[in-house]
């Protein structure tokens, strides 16, 4: 699998070169979700999953057209106070209505951290993205103190088997 931070040359069908896109769009303040996105990272780049390209792009520089030219959704962000961080937020009130028609049916999974309840962050990424009609593939991760970083690389690999597939 390729690793793309900048924006590569793309087809009119939104692919790099015939590989399918994955998005992970992430706010990762923390030691803990810097390493929930790292294992994630390792997960969706392993080198068994062929022909997926993964564009990393933080919550607050992500754009519209970075969400309609990828296959496929990974979302990661803290829980404050019991909701979504408000970088993710932004995220999705950016993206929301240019892409409500043109991304319907593609995959998707999140990874949630907190120090308290994290119960109001993942309904409403689970309610957005249904909204939008996506699709979740995989079970979110959602970590309280020390983060599962096995279920983070094992959400980033589904993720991105699911966009090749």
């Amino acid at each position: 699998m390729a690793n793309q931070e900048e924006r590569p040359e793309l087809s009119l069908a939104g692919s790099v070169r015939g590989m399918r896109r994955l998005l992970l769009v992430h706010h990762t303040p923390s030691p803990a979700l810097h390493a929930m996105f790292t294992a994630v990272v390792e997960g969706a780049t392993d080198p068994e999953l062929e022909g997926v390209t993964l564009v990393r792009r933080a919550a607050l520089a992500a754009t519209a057209s970075d969400v309609l030219e990828a296959d496929g959704y990974l979302l990661g962000t803290p829980a404050n106070i019991g909701y979504m961080s408000g970088a993710l937020k932004h995220f999705f009130d950016t993206i929301y209505y240019p892409c409500l028609d043109s991304t319907r049916d593609r995959p998707f999974g999140f990874y949630v951290h907190g120090n308290e309840g994290t119960e109001g962050a993942e309904r409403a990424i689970a309610s957005i993205a249904k909204a939008l009609g996506w699709e979740q593939v995989a079970a979110p991760v959602v970590a309280m103190g020390k983060p599962d970083l096995a279920a983070c690389k094992e959400l980033g690999g589904v993720v991105a088997a699911t966009v090749m597939s």
